[in-house]
C-alpha cells in the first residue's frame, strides 16, 4: 500500500507480458483422446488385384505386431477392398477397390501411449514399404465426430471440373506437406486406376446389324455376370427362397486382351455371332477410381492431419499456400477448407464473443447496482490478471487453447468478479463510517481474505483431478480445470492485493459524511 504506482506499473506489465504469450499458447478445437485405438489406411498401386494386396496386408500386419508389444494388443482386424453394390454416396471412405483397405488395431485397456506407436508405425512402415501409401484415420468416436465424418482434420477441396484442378491438387498435396506438422497429407481420390477402353466401331458393327449397346451388354455379361443387365431368379419350390442366377466368363478365361477380343457378341435379330476383336479396339488408359461431388461441383479432396503441432497452426500455414494457389486457378476452380478447421474458427470465434461480451454485461450489471461507474471498473480489474493466470497455466502445462479452456476462461471470470465484489463492497461500507479510501482498503484486504481464499481454495481444489487428466477420456476436460485453477490463483491474487491498491489510488475525494438514517444502518450492521 506504500508503493500503489509501483505496484499498477508491475501489474500493467506482467499482463502485457502474459497477453503477450498467447500466440505461442497454440490452439486445437478439442483435445486429443487415447482411446486405445486407432485405424491405418493402407493402400497399394491402383490396379492391384485382391489377392496381391492381402499379402502386402499380412506384411503391413507383422510390422504391427513388431512394434506394439504382444501383451498390450487386444485385435488387429482387415478390411480389404469393397463388398459389392456398396453404395459410397451414404458413406465417405477411403477404400474405392481391391487395392486398398483399413487395418482397425485395438490395444489392451493397459497399454502405452497410442501416439507414441501411431508416430513410430508412420516412420518404420513408409520406410519398409515405399510403393504403398499409409495414412491413419480417427477410431474413436470422439474425433470422428468432431471430424463430423471426415477421415481427416483439414480437409482441402478444389472444386470445378477443369481438367487442370488434378495438378492444382497434386502441387497443394506437395505444398502442404512440406508444412511442420502437417502428416498423412494425401488425395482422397484415387486418380490413376489402369482401365482398358473398348473403342467400338459402330459403322463396322452397324454392317452386321449390332449396335453399341448390344456390344457393350454382351462384355458386361461376360465380366461382370447377368445380373448387371438381366437379374434373373430362381425360386426352390421345396422352401419358398428365390436365389440370383447370375452367368458370366470365369476370370482365368479372360487372362489377356486378346481372349478378351474373342468375346462373343451376338444380338437377336443376328444369325453369327461376331468376335469382339472384328467389332471394336482396346486401349489402356487410367481414369479416376472414384468421383466425388459437393453441391453438384466434381471435387478433389486432400486430406491433411497433425502431428506435435496445434491445429491453428498448420491451417495458418495451409491458408497461406492457398492464397498464393489462389491466383493460379482457371476460370469456375475454387478452393475451400472444410473439416475440423472449419468448426474450429466457427467455435473460438462465438466463445470470445460470449467471453467479452459476458465481461461487459458483468460490469454494466455491477453498475445498476451500485450506482457507479468507478467501482465497477475497479472490480472488473481483477480479470486481466485471471486471464494472464490462464494463459500462464496452459503455457507451463504446454496445453493448447480450446473450447474446454475457453469454458474454463468463462467459469473463471465469474468467481474473479464475485469476489472482487465482496472486498470493494465492504471497503464502500467502510468509507460511509468515516474512514479514508486508504484505511477503507486495507480494512477490506484484510477483512475478506477469509472469504476470498475460502472460495477460490474451494474451487481450486474441487478442478484439481480434473486438470491431471486421470481415468478414461480425461484428456478432453484437463484443460478446462487448469484453466479454472490458473485463472483463480492469479485473480485471487489481484483481488487481495491489486484491488486494494487501485481502490486507494482511484477514490481521492474525501469520504462523505453519512447521514443519520445510514449512520443507524451501519451501527446496527
Amino acid at each position: 500500500m506504500d508503493y500503489r504506482l509501483v505496484v499498477c506499473a508491475v501489474f500493467i506489465v506482467f499482463c502485457a507480458v502474459s497477453f503477450a504469450l498467447f500466440p505461442f499458447l497454440g490452439r486445437d478445437f478439442f483435445p486429443s483422446v487415447d482411446a486405445g485405438q486407432f485405424s491405418l489406411h493402407v493402400r497399394a498401386s491402383a490396379g492391384t488385384r485382391l489377392e496381391e494386396t492381402a499379402l502386402r496386408f499380412s506384411q503391413v500386419e507383422d510390422v504391427i505386431r513388431e512394434t506394439i508389444p504382444s501383451e498390450e494388443l487386444k485385435t488387429v482386424l482387415d478390411n480389404i477392398g469393397l463388398p459389392p453394390f456398396l453404395n459410397l454416396a451414404f458413406g465417405n471412405t477411403a477404400t474405392v477397390g481391391p487395392a486398398d483397405g483399413d487395418i482397425l488395431v485395438s490395444l489392451q485397456p493397459k497399454h502405452g501411449p497410442t501416439d507414441k506407436y501411431v508416430e513410430e508405425l508412420r516412420d518404420k512402415l513408409t520406410a519398409r514399404f515405399p510403393d504403398l501409401i499409409f495414412f491413419f484415420q480417427p477410431a474413436d468416436i470422439v474425433t470422428q465426430v468432431l471430424n463430423f465424418g471426415l477421415p481427416a482434420p483439414i480437409d482441402i477441396q478444389v472444386v470445378g471440373s477443369n481438367p487442370k484442378n488434378q495438378e492444382i491438387a497434386r502441387e497443394i498435396q506437395t505444398r502442404v506437406a512440406a508444412i511442420p506438422g502437417a502428416i498423412d497429407v494425401h488425395i482422397s481420390q484415387v486418380l490413376n486406376v489402369p482401365e482398358l477402353f473398348v473403342n467400338v466401331d459402330r459403322t463396322r458393327a452397324q454392317q452386321v446389324g449390332l449396335t453399341q449397346r448390344e456390344v457393350a451388354s454382351d462384355m458386361l455379361v461376360s465380366l461382370s455376370s447377368s445380373a448387371q443387365t438381366s437379374p434373373n431368379f430362381w425360386l426352390d419350390p421345396s422352401n419358398g427362397v428365390s436365389y440370383p442366377v447370375q452367368v458370366m466368363t470365369p476370370q482365368y478365361k479372360i487372362p489377356s486382351i486378346d481372349a478378351l477380343g474373342r468375346t462373343p457378341v451376338t444380338s437377336p435379330g443376328v444369325r453369327r455371332p461376331q468376335l469382339l476383336s472384328n467389332l471394336a479396339t482396346v486401349d489402356r488408359t487410367t481414369s479416376a477410381g472414384v468421383i466425388s461431388h459437393y453441391n453438384v461441383q466434381p471435387t478433389l479432396d486432400i486430406m491433411a492431419s497433425v502431428q506435435n503441432r496445434d491445429l491453428a497452426g498448420v491451417a495458418g500455414d495451409v491458408d497461406k499456400i492457398l492464397a498464393d494457389v489462389q491466383s493460379k486457378l482457371p476460370r469456375g476452380t475454387a478452393i475451400t477448407v472444410r473439416g475440423q478447421v472449419e468448426t474450429m474458427r466457427a467455435s473460438f470465434s462465438g466463445l470470445s464473443i460470449g467471453l467479452i461480451f459476458a465481461a461487459i454485461l458483468v460490469y454494466l450489471l455491477i453498475v445498476v447496482n451500485f450506482q457507479s461507474w468507478l467501482d465497477p471498473f475497479i472490480i472488473v480489474v481483477a480479470l486481466p490478471g485471471a486471464i494472464s493466470g490462464i494463459i500462464w497455466m496452459l503455457f507451463v502445462m504446454q496445453t493448447t487453447v480450446s473450447v474446454p479452456a475457453m469454458m474454463g476462461a468463462i467459469m473463471t471470470v465469474g468467481v474473479a468478479v464475485a469476489n472482487s465484489i465482496l472486498l470493494i463492497t465492504f471497503a464502500s461500507d467502510q468509507r460511509l463510517s468515516g474512514k479514508s479510501a486508504l484505511e477503507a482498503a486495507f480494512e477490506a484486504g484484510q477483512t475478506r481474505l477469509r472469504p476470498v481464499l475460502m472460495t477460490a481454495t474451494a474451487m481450486i481444489i474441487g478442478m484439481l483431478p480434473m486438470s491431471l487428466g486421470l481415468g478414461e477420456g480425461g484428456e478432453q476436460n484437463a484443460p478446462l480445470g487448469r484453466a479454472v485453477i490458473g485463472g483463480l490463483l492469479l485473480a485471487t491474487f489481484c483481488t487481495l492485493f491489486f484491488v486494494p491498491v487501485l481502490y486507494s489510488l482511484l477514490h481521492r475525494k474525501p469520504p462523505r459524511t453519512p447521514s443519520p438514517e445510514e449512520a443507524e444502518l451501519l451501527t446496527k450492521n
